[in-house]
């Protein structure tokens, strides 16, 4: 294979991926899924404590309360 022709399937695989559409539903999944992910870190953040507090009585519920 020639570097010329090399060449040309690179600029037309390069060209097809930029043209392609059909990526564009699992970006914007992907785009949802960050939102949602900032938003419970910031939940989290906030409610650390209680969260916390909470894994320990089941935890401690759980392992008969020893």
């Amino acid at each position: 294979m020639t570097l010329n022709l090399m060449y040309l399937k690179a600029c037309r695989w390069i060209k097809d991926v930029f043209n392609n559409e059909e990526g564009q539903g699992l970006v914007e999944y992907g785009l949802i899924l960050a939102l949602i992910a900032v938003v419970v870190i910031g939940a989290l953040t906030l409610l650390g404590d209680e969260v916390e507090a909470i894994f320990d009585e089941v935890t401690d519920a759980l392992s008969g309360g020893e």
